[in-house]
């Protein structure tokens, strides 16, 4: 899933060397914490949060067929 998120960022803002990605586990599933440099957080997040909120789409989809949860949270 971090493998996912990664290509769609990457493919999104304009310094891909400043993404970064982490992952925790905890007791309600899996974490997954988005760093990106402060000038491309618009583009990530998106206007009204439609992009990120196409990404949680997407890692719900992914989730779902892994049997996990997941969150996606960006930094």
């Amino acid at each position: 899933m971090k493998d996912l998120i990664e290509y769609i960022v990457k493919s999104l803002v304009a310094e891909p060397d400043k993404v970064s990605l982490t992952e925790e586990d905890s007791d309600t599933g899996l974490l997954i914490k988005l760093e990106v440099a402060p000038e491309d957080k618009g583009r990530i997040i998106g206007r009204q949060g439609r992009v990120a909120e196409a990404m949680r789409t997407l890692l719900r989809v992914k989730a779902a067929k892994d049997e996990v949860r997941v969150r996606l949270e960006i930094v």
